[in-house]
């Protein structure tokens, strides 16, 4: 059976903040500080997210739908799938 290794959320929202700055049609995204601001956290919690080196807490869900990016379950949902494909590749190498 193939292990899938799917992207962690943090990075995820990264990548949509790059591909924001890459597209001149759209204002530019906001900066790491900015948008802690706006989600009401630590600009080093967000850092360490978009670094996947935290997972999306319910409360970050939350802050994300409160800021119209997609709903509080969908970020558990991705949160929940990364988490248990690592639980399975760590199973794996054991």
């Amino acid at each position: 059976m193939s292990m899938r290794n799917p992207m962690h959320p943090g990075e995820m929202i990264r990548d949509m903040l790059e591909a924001r700055s890459a597209d001149a049609a759209l204002p530019p995204p906001p900066s790491v500080t900015e948008m802690a601001k706006h989600l009401g956290v630590a600009r080093s919690t967000l850092s360490r997210l978009l670094h996947g080196r935290i997972g999306i807490s319910p409360e970050m869900a939350l802050a994300l739908e409160s800021i119209g990016w997609n709903e509080a379950g969908h970020w558990m949902r991705l949160q929940a799938a990364y988490d248990l494909a690592q639980a399975r590749l760590r199973a794996s190498a054991a």
